[in-house]
């Protein structure tokens, strides 16, 4: 006859192999999506088998839920459900098939995001931030923000007018577009896709073949207010930006002084990064501010008119070509400025000092 501490041991073990036993067969659990077998429908609830689990049943407010998809469905046909009690209704594992609907398309959206897979989307809306699309047959919003489109479809807009920008948006609805999913978050329904990313490893193979130094002959492709777009005229699916500051070596309000839209241009490559190709204008000159000492001296008048009004004073385009700046303390305030010097009018100044290093030269009034 086993003794107690015999027993105590084969209750243990007892209980031990009921615990395996029930996590070999993967009981059930909240949120869990399991396949369900339709085997009755009623108006305001239906019924089904779940296997070894037992029955499901949806009612209620799951049931208005996946009115549509209950329509639609014949006794017999199986659907993935996800659990959302698992001690519900008279017993039953209460189910609803809209949830289950809306997790297998979040599955489906990160298996594509994963192998970085190309999908279409079509443009729904837009404004000034991007567009907000549909993601192919996949009952989902994504939304593309306009820092990833591609080259190609960014708004050219000079004046950063957010107006315009989203007019100039509003022109691809109804279009559709390959693009990358590079951001999901099913909690809040956030999808973020991006065109760019499309374009960038072919890009990168292209990009492969130039080095940082080298000078390319470009078109002038585009022009916004913070740069400019140039293709390479032997490689036009590269598209590079030469940004405003590297446009010329003085001050460059509106790029549109310096180029127009086909102009061909020679242009030195300054940086290659992540499938980016970043331009210079400027390099393929001399720095004047070099030899700046050979043309301007402190307590030399000079002549000069204005070239831009900021909150510090006024930038002024002098005599052989370079701007000089003049503070706006010399005048006393910034309607004493604008009043003492008239636009297009010649003014004289006295430089009051030069230096090169900080690329600047700053003016005095002539009294």
């Amino acid at each position: 006859m086993p003794t107690v501490e015999q027993n105590d041991k084969i209750d243990s073990a007892l209980t031990t192999a009921i615990k395996n036993e029930l996590q070999a067969a993967d009981w059930p659990r909240e949120s869990n999506v399991v396949e369900a077998t339709l085997i009755k429908k009623l108006p305001r609830e239906a019924y089904f088998d779940l296997g070894r689990f037992g029955t499901g049943l949806v009612f209620g407010v799951e049931a208005i839920n996946a009115r549509e998809i209950l329509r639609n469905l014949e006794v017999g046909a199986k659907i993935p459900a996800k659990i959302v009690n698992v001690d519900g209704e008279n017993g039953y594992i209460e189910l609803s098939l809209s949830e289950a609907g809306k997790q297998k398309l979040w599955q489906q959206v990160g298996d594509l995001m994963e192998i970085g897979e190309v999908i279409k989307v079509k443009v729904l809306a837009a404004n000034a931030g991007g567009l907000t699309t549909s993601v192919g047959d996949i009952d989902l919003k994504a939304f593309l923000p306009v820092s990833q489109l591609s080259l190609d479809h960014y708004p050219r807009v000079t004046d950063n007018d957010r107006q315009k920008i989203a007019d100039e948006l509003k022109k691809f609805i109804g279009e559709e577009l390959g693009v990358k999913i590079i951001d999901m978050n099913p909690r809040s329904n956030k999808l973020i896709v991006s065109e760019r990313e499309v374009l960038s490893a072919n890009v990168k193979e292209l990009l492969s073949k130039y080095s940082v130094g080298q000078v390319v002959d470009g078109l002038v492709s585009g022009i916004a207010d913070f740069g400019v777009f140039v293709r390479f005229v032997d490689n036009p699916d590269i598209e590079g930006m030469v940004h405003i500051s590297e446009l010329a070596h003085r001050l460059v309000d509106n790029p549109k002084e310096i180029v127009k839209v086909n102009d061909q241009i020679k242009i030195k490559i300054v940086d290659i990064k992540e499938g980016k190709v970043f331009l210079s204008l400027k390099a393929m000159e001399s720095n004047p501010w070099e030899r700046i000492s050979e043309s301007y001296k402190a307590g030399q008048e000079i002549s000069g008119t204005v070239y831009k009004f900021n909150p510090f004073g006024a930038v002024i385009n002098l005599e052989g070509g370079h701007q000089g700046l003049i503070h706006i303390s010399e005048f006393g305030g910034a309607d004493e400025m604008k009043a003492a010097l008239t636009p297009d009018t010649p003014h004289k100044f006295v430089i009051d000092s030069v230096k090169p290093e900080e690329k600047r030269i700053v003016l005095k009034l002539k009294k």
